[in-house]
């Protein structure tokens, strides 16, 4: 089973995030940066599936050099090898050519299944993997909690509002993670040293095929960012006893909120 994990370098969850001088993105200086969240589940499933039938986990980035840190951050959690793709070009991809460069690589490479975060916690955007699959002309099965693999073909138990759908696709296939599918482990110290040694390939847009116009032409950009308007501070409701207060509070709302 050939397993290849699409992975992204994300700011943690706790950072402060700060709008940078052009208004048009954050301020990265004193950002610490993680493996997104749902890609560590789909790394954990990898090395699961890997563990039931055997194969070999690739993990794929785009991203600069400090990407190559949470790519070994995959390896020492028990992941085969790495690719990063590192180009200037990709710097201002949208989500539609972040998925087009890693569809390009993946070409190249045998697989079997593909796994991605359902989404990342930066842009939220749930695009590249359903992007990567339409690129690829596989199956793709989203939000997956559970999945079975045997004779070729996947089922997967994917989240609905409500409920719980089950699906089935014939490999290859591309799936999305959601939480609940599993529980990531954490990188040994054994494992940290030993994914000091694993092959990690660094290529540019040149070496799998693309050029700067395959690229350089987004289909969305960000017009500007801000942070959303402080609310006001809440209001005592005052009175002599409960009666009091509650017609002072139809009041408020009817007069000041306007909401009744």
């Amino acid at each position: 089973m050939e397993i290849i994990v699409l992975l992204k370098r994300v700011p943690a969850t706790e950072s402060m995030i700060g709008v940078a001088d052009d208004g048009k993105s954050i301020k990265t200086d004193d950002l610490k940066w993680v493996v997104n969240p749902y890609d560590e589940f789909a790394v954990e499933e990898a090395l699961r599936i890997k563990q039931t039938h055997g194969g070999t986990v690739t993990v794929l980035s785009v991203g600069s050099d400090k990407t190559a840190e949470s790519i070994r951050t995959a390896l020492a959690m028990g992941a085969d090898k790495g690719i990063l793709i590192n180009d200037p070009a990709t710097v201002n991809c949208d989500s539609l050519g972040t998925a087009r460069v890693l569809a390009a690589t993946i070409k190249a490479l045998p697989y079997d299944l593909i796994i991605s975060g359902m989404r990342a916690v930066d842009d939220d955007n749930y695009q590249v993997g359903p992007a990567v699959a339409e690129y690829l002309g596989i199956p793709h099965i989203s939000m997956v909690i559970k999945e079975e693999i045997s004779d070729g073909i996947i089922r997967c138990h994917r989240t609905v509002e409500g409920g719980t759908f089950v699906v089935e696709a014939s490999l290859p296939a591309l799936l999305t993670t959601q939480r609940g599918l599993n529980e990531p482990r954490y990188a040994s110290l054994p494992g940290i040293m030993k994914a000091k040694k694993k092959p990690l390939e660094i290529k540019t847009l040149a070496d799998i095929g693309l050029s700067t116009d395959d690229t350089g032409n987004p289909k969305t950009s960000i017009v500007g960012m801000k942070f959303p308007p402080e609310r006001a501070g809440g209001k005592i409701i005052e009175g002599e006893n409960a009666g009091a207060k509650a017609a002072s509070l139809v009041k408020a709302l009817v007069e000041e909120a306007r909401i009744l």
